[in-house]
């Protein structure tokens, strides 16, 4: 006797999950709400198991559930949480949000669209070991950018004329000077001649000249220069000072560690072989995009993934053309920050931005038309594992003659 298809669905959190199995008419079989831990979802597979469960439907393609699951041996279907909340209103139009009612809609849509939904395919180890550093990277600058910040709000207060002293506050000179003279009253002892022999221990290779930068500091604004506030202000710039030199050196590991990673992946040259991709880029959108080609089965799933192509929504004879809000948000600034730099050094690609600005397109528009543009040909050599050649690119050859 063939055995009734069951469907399952979980409404996952960092908490708890919601799992619901329905059979081949929409009924539900069992319902239960497990903890986040091993034990639950160890509960989780021995109940998709024992109902005959193959293939279940989430709200996310990520996450230890999702890899818990897949480990096991199930088929894994990804139906977005806007997809949910439309699909509520199957059952009923107060639109309720429940944990338990959310994974019963997961496993009914499995049920009668289970065609609509395409099955997760895992990225390689390797793949899900760049993205994590390629992220990890991300964090660190931006937690880098608020120590900064910081910093320069503590300067403008009590030591103006470290601001703009060298070219950056963040970069090893400027932090040295901060680390030597973190207050106004101690960079009062640099004369022009104490200065240079400062700048030549410490190995200074800018194109200020001490007396230029003794002026400079003369000329700035007072700070406050004695007293508890002073003394309170010179801890906090050296504990900020310390906190971002460690921060930069950490970023500099990280980087190191992406750039052996990138050459050591099978689709490294890829990438690399951008225009203006450089390690750090090459990385990014190799670790966003993934390695599994059945992910984007064409140019324009990729496009509308990374949210560089615009929405389009038709009634009648109405039509909006919209910017793309629901997209993988990584891979579209991955994306952009990319092709935004691309026309420096290929000549399509400058025509395709000029072109766009010339019909109206402010520049965050006019980037994304060209990112769409370059979705194309990264699309081409990511599904056929081939690095980009010039020589093949049509248009940038047409562009190369005419310029001859």
């Amino acid at each position: 006797m063939e055995a009734t298809p069951t469907y399952a669905g979980i409404d996952w959190s960092w908490q708890h999950h919601a799992v619901c199995v329905v059979d081949d008419v929409g009924e539900r079989i069992e319902e239960v709400t497990v903890p986040h831990s091993r034990p639950g979802l160890a509960k989780v597979t021995a109940l998709l198991r024992r109902h005959g469960v193959e293939r279940v439907g989430i709200e996310r393609g990520d996450g230890p559930v999702v890899e818990q699951l897949i480990r096991d041996g199930f088929e894994v279907v990804v139906i977005s949480a806007r997809q949910v909340t439309s699909l509520r209103a199957r059952y009923g139009s107060a639109g309720n949000k429940d944990d338990r009612f959310d994974a019963f809609v997961l496993a009914d849509a499995l049920r009668t669209d289970a065609s609509r939904w395409a099955v997760v395919r895992p990225d390689t180890g390797e793949t899900i070991a760049l993205r994590m550093l390629v992220r990890a990277r991300r964090d660190l600058i931006d937690h880098r950018v608020a120590v900064h910040n910081q910093l320069l709000a503590v300067l403008q207060h009590n030591f103006p004329g470290a601001i703009g002293l060298f070219s950056q506050l963040d970069i090893a000179i400027s932090l040295t000077f901060l680390r030597r003279f973190p207050s106004e009253a101690k960079a009062a002892w640099l004369s022009e001649l104490r200065m240079a022999h400062w700048l030549k221990a410490n190995a200074y290779c800018g194109r200020h000249t001490p007396a230029r930068l003794v002026h400079h500091l003369n000329d700035a604004a007072t700070g406050r220069l004695t007293g508890p506030a002073a003394e309170a202000s010179e801890i906090i710039v050296l504990s900020l000072v310390d906190l971002l030199t460690s921060l930069r050196r950490q970023q500099d590991e990280l980087e190191t560690r992406i750039k052996e990673a990138l050459l050591a992946h099978a689709d490294g040259p890829i990438f690399q072989s951008l225009p203006r991709a450089g390690t750090v880029r090459a990385a990014t959108l190799l670790a966003e995009m993934g390695d599994c080609r059945a992910r984007f089965p064409d140019a324009a799933a990729l496009a509308a993934a990374a949210g560089v192509a615009p929405s389009t929504r038709q009634s009648g004879k109405h039509l909006t053309v919209a910017y793309r809000q629901g997209c993988n948000k990584q891979l579209r600034s991955a994306l952009i920050d990319w092709a935004q730099d691309t026309p420096r050094a290929n000549a399509w690609a400058r025509d395709t931005y000029d072109r766009a600005r010339s019909r109206g397109c402010r520049h965050p528009h006019a980037a994304r038309i060209l990112a769409q543009g370059w979705t194309r040909i990264l699309w081409r050599c990511w599904h056929d594992h081939q690095p980009y050649d010039p020589e093949l690119h049509g248009r940038l050859t047409t562009l190369q003659q005419e310029a001859a």
